[in-house]
């Protein structure tokens, strides 16, 4: 006799959301759960990471990871524009923003998260926008003046994708940023130095070390310029904020679900709240009370909670990699490991070469034979190999490892700001 399917409710369609309802379907041999997926936005899931490549051409449909085989799963029930406002744990039920409930036997919140806009004098005037959506980059494309001048409030990676927004549109574009360097949470002084120069000679102007006290409007009520903290005044035509974000868990509180302290719904290591029939991934969650707004951990989340959902062995969430190899405004940089030399007794490696814009630099334990981490700008053809090394003792001398970023070289050091 063929069984009747559970019903699995996932409340978000973003990345994260997806690659859980696609592992899920993949390895549901049996057809034990129909998946009812609740996006807030009008389309499915599609490559956030790859926003940026909208302004350059490719539509919204190249983007997309929902193709015609996720579309028409008779055992996925994608439902668009249906904004969840409400969650009824005794009832297992969930209600959409036109009144719709839907009940669940397991319910996966994949809500994401929002920008945040610190909230400075002028932060909601004509003229500021955020950088996350389709309709973002849409309202940006249309307010965008070729040669004028126009500010991203973050100099992370967010901050500079949105940047690169804007020189794609034709503008100037200045990027402030409160840390005393570019990408603080990747990069170290001496390739963060890297990338500034590099980026520079693009076009973008780099103000680290301050940052918008205010944004100031024009005659008619527009966007005309910010004040930054340091005392000075950038005119702009908009500015765009991209300085972090911060989990959606709003459903957290009337639902009586427990939050993270730094906000997210929280949930153990196994990605599991209080409730045993919720679970949460992706940005939104608090896994042991920390939350990671990278792609790849939420991919980890995702798969584990669809493991778990269909009785397959599932170790418990752990430290994931954060390593990042990227290419921002054409300039290559990556981190890999304990990049900034966190640990006690950390020795550094650095090689640089100025005139060729490259900089490398590994980290090794105390005793100067097992490799910890590094960080590579404006060539990271070393990234792979030495990603595979972390945790290693180095199978070749560090200078070899590295000739492929960078030429010459300094002796290994202590622990302290990389050679200059």
């Amino acid at each position: 006799m063929t069984r009747t399917p559970r019903t699995l409710v996932v409340v978000g369609h973003g990345m994260t959301g997806h690659r859980l309802v696609e592992h899920l379907r993949t390895h549901d041999r049996h057809g034990s759960w129909r998946v009812v997926v609740l996006a807030e936005e009008p389309r499915p899931a599609y490559n956030r990471v790859a926003l940026s490549s909208y302004l350059e051409g490719r539509s919204a449909a190249d983007l997309t990871l929902a193709g015609p085989a996720f579309l028409t799963d008779p055992l996925v029930d994608l439902r668009t524009a249906a904004q969840v406002t409400g969650i009824d744990r005794r009832e297992r039920t969930v209600t959409t923003a036109d009144g719709t409930v839907t009940p669940y036997d397991a319910l996966v919140l994949a809500t994401g998260s929002r920008p945040f806009v610190p909230p400075v004098p002028g932060h909601d005037l004509p003229g500021c926008f955020v950088y996350r959506t389709f309709d973002d980059l849409d309202a940006l494309r249309a307010a965008a003046r070729a040669g004028r001048p126009g500010v991203v409030v973050g100099g992370g990676l967010l901050g500079l994708e949105a940047a690169n927004a804007l020189r794609l549109l034709g503008m100037r574009p200045h990027v402030v940023e409160l840390a005393p360097r570019l990408m603080p949470l990747q990069l170290d002084d001496g390739g963060a130095r890297v990338l500034t120069r590099l980026v520079g000679g693009l076009g973008l102007r780099v103000h680290c070390g301050t940052a918008v006290r205010a944004v100031r409007a024009r005659a008619d009520g527009r966007v005309g310029g910010v004040t930054l903290t340091d005392g000075s005044a950038l005119d702009a035509e908009l500015v765009v904020f991209s300085a972090g974000v911060r989990p959606r868990d709003d459903l957290a509180g009337p639902a009586g679900l427990a939050g993270g302290e730094r906000g997210g719904f929280l949930v153990d290591g196994r990605c599991r709240t209080e409730d045993p029939h919720i679970w949460a991934v992706g940005e939104c969650a608090a896994v042991q009370g920390r939350t990671y707004g990278l792609v790849a951990p939420g991919y980890r989340m995702a798969e584990l909670v669809a493991d778990q959902l269909l009785g397959r062995p599932a170790a418990p969430f752990a430290d994931p990699d954060t390593s990042a190899k990227l290419k921002l405004l054409g300039v290559d940089v990556a981190s890999f490991g304990d990049a900034h030399a966190g640990t006690e007794g950390a020795l550094e490696y650095v090689l640089r070469d100025d005139a060729a814009g490259t900089y490398a630099k590994v980290v090794l334990g105390p005793d100067g034979r097992i490799l910890l981490g590094g960080v590579l700008a404006g060539d990271t053809s070393a990234y792979r190999t030495l990603r595979a090394l972390v945790g290693r003792e180095p199978t070749a001398p560090l200078d070899r490892l590295l000739s492929g970023a960078a030429l010459g070289g300094v002796p290994p050091k202590a622990h302290g700001p990389a050679a200059a």
